[in-house]
């Protein structure tokens, strides 16, 4: 469960070890930079990377195929290959409706 949230660390004001000494206050102090920094950060998601490809011909698709014909024992089969070489991601596109981030830590609703 929650394989789609981030894998990076993050730093919490309120984490920390209770042992008054040097390296707390400096953990706090980045905690509280972070903090700040991140007042400008939005809940929403507004592109996400696209799982479409280009081929060789221009056509867009998840998966393409190449139909290939197999002779084996004076028949003719005919297979459909997969085509993993030569394909160009579309990359990042733009949301129709903005979405709201995995990682952003807000209750939106509570029974």
């Amino acid at each position: 469960m929650g394989g789609s949230g981030s894998k990076a660390k993050g730093v919490w004001p309120f984490s920390g070890s209770g042992a008054g000494g040097d390296s707390a206050s400096d953990g706090n102090e980045q905690s509280l930079a972070r903090l700040k920094g991140s007042r400008n950060a939005t809940p929403f998601v507004f592109t996400r990377r696209s799982s479409l490809y280009y081929d060789e011909d221009g056509d867009l698709a998840h998966e393409f195929y190449e139909e290939t014909v197999v002779t084996k024992n004076g028949r003719k089969k005919s297979k459909l290959k997969r085509i993993q070489k030569n394909l160009i991601p579309q990359g990042i596109i733009k949301l129709d409706h903005p979405c709201i981030h995995v990682d952003f830590p807000i209750v939106l609703c509570e029974v």
